[in-house]
């Protein structure tokens, strides 16, 4: 796991109280390829809204 996907996975426990398991669940879903593909995972599954989901696009912007 690369530096900016362990800061993103804090920021999603943190800040949006995601818990291990929803990204446990998405992490499982994208298989060790394309990692930068977790917050479309995450909303694809119904594990984050649309508004979590611009919060996250948001921080990236950022990070």
């Amino acid at each position: 796991m690369n530096p900016l996907q362990s800061k993103l996975i804090r920021f999603l426990q943190a800040d949006l109280d995601l818990s291990d398991a929803a990204i446990a669940t998405a992490l499982r879903q994208l298989n060790g390829q394309l990692p930068h593909l977790l917050p479309m995972v995450l909303w694809q599954y119904g594990l984050v809204t649309l508004e979590q989901l611009d919060s996250i696009f948001d921080w990236l912007e950022t990070a």
